[in-house]
């Protein structure tokens, strides 16, 4: 049922999908390029479109009252950006300890311009041996893109460019520009 109200509220909002993921399984979705409050939402709306119920890692300051329990609801695990979490590790775990896994992330980290992204996704990806997805919201397009999957080779600057590469091409709400992989 949820299927097929986020797919039509999608259609009703002027948006798609271009691109197949699998509705389960274990990997890691990176979304982006995240520069708005609204892609939250569509990307919510996308995931259970295509019958997905991804996790996702948020500050924890959206994990308060009032809407903590929403974003719990969600899938979400809060994380205090500030301290030490050792989060891949605990992303790690949670990859072997669960036959169906789906952890969907943001690498900038923010919606303001950043010159890095973060890289404990592929990081997470490698050592859990699972593949990396990206999901690009195009809002010129009002198109949710996805790339065929990544499996993080030997040559993590080459893997990082070539997903670098492909969020370049995907212009968010408020384009900015993608920063180069510099090891």
């Amino acid at each position: 049922m949820t299927h097929r109200i986020s797919a039509w509220l999608l259609k009703r909002l002027g948006w798609s999908i271009q691109g197949q993921i699998p509705a389960t399984g274990r990997y890691i979705i990176i979304v982006g390029p995240h520069t708005s409050n609204w892609d939250f939402p569509i990307g919510i709306l996308a995931q259970w479109a295509l019958g997905m119920n991804a996790n996702f890692i948020g500050k924890h300051q959206l994990f308060r009252w009032p809407l903590g329990w929403f974003f719990r609801a969600l899938g979400g695990f809060p994380v205090n950006r500030g301290k030490q979490n050792n989060l891949v590790n605990t992303a790690i775990e949670l990859f072997a300890s669960q036959e169906n896994f789906i952890l969907a992330l943001a690498p900038e980290g923010t919606r303001k311009p950043v010159n890095r992204w973060k890289t404990g996704f592929y990081h997470i990806a490698k050592q859990a041996r699972v593949p990396i997805y990206c999901a690009g919201l195009d809002f010129k397009s009002k198109t949710v893109i996805i790339r065929a999957p990544l499996v993080p080779g030997n040559d993590m600057a080459s893997d990082m460019n070539t997903i670098l590469d492909f969020f370049r091409a995907i212009p968010g709400k408020y384009p900015q520009p993608v920063p180069r992989y510099s090891g």
